[in-house]
C-alpha cells in the first residue's frame, strides 16, 4: 500500500495536497482504489460549486461497486481532472497523480490524518 509522506488523509480514504494560496488537490487513496477495483466512471462536480467539509462531492463507479467521495474541506471547486472523463482507470494506475478535484477558498476541514496515522487506521480496518 502506497502512502506518500507529503499528503494528508481522511478516514473516508481521500488524500489532500495543500498548495499555496488556500488551494488543495484532492483524490482517493491507493487503498480506496484497490478496494473499489477497476474504476469505470467518475461523476465530477461542476467548477464553481461550493461544498462543506463532509459533503458528498463526487461518486466513483467500478466494475464491482459505487462509492461516494467526501469533501475533506469547505470551499469551491476551482478545477476538475477532465482526463478522468475518458480515462477513469488513471485512478487505479496512479492514484496520487490522478487528482479528482481542486478546491480553493478553503475555510474549514475535517480531521485529517498524517501518513503514519492513516497507515495505522487502514491496518486496523483490514483486520
Amino acid at each position: 500500500m502506497n502512502i506518500p509522506k507529503n499528503l494528508l488523509y481522511t478516514r473516508t480514504h481521500e488524500w489532500i495536497d495543500f498548495k499555496e494560496d488556500n488551494v488543495a488537490l484532492i483524490g482517493i487513496t491507493d487503498f480506496a482504489q484497490s478496494e473499489l477495483g477497476d474504476i469505470v466512471y467518475v461523476n465530477l462536480p461542476n467548477e464553481g460549486e461550493e461544498f462543506a467539509a463532509g459533503d458528498i462531492v463526487a461518486d466513483i463507479e467500478s466494475v464491482k461497486t459505487a462509492s461516494d467521495m467526501f469533501m475533506p474541506v469547505t470551499g469551491a471547486i476551482s478545477a476538475t481532472n477532465g482526463a478522468l472523463a475518458d480515462q477513469p482507470e488513471l485512478i487505479n494506475q496512479k492514484p496520487y497523480d490522478a487528482w479528482i478535484i481542486e478546491v480553493s477558498g478553503i475555510e474549514d476541514r475535517v480531521a485529517m490524518l498524517s501518513p503514519d496515522e492513516y497507515d495505522a487506521f487502514v491496518r486496523s480496518e483490514v483486520k
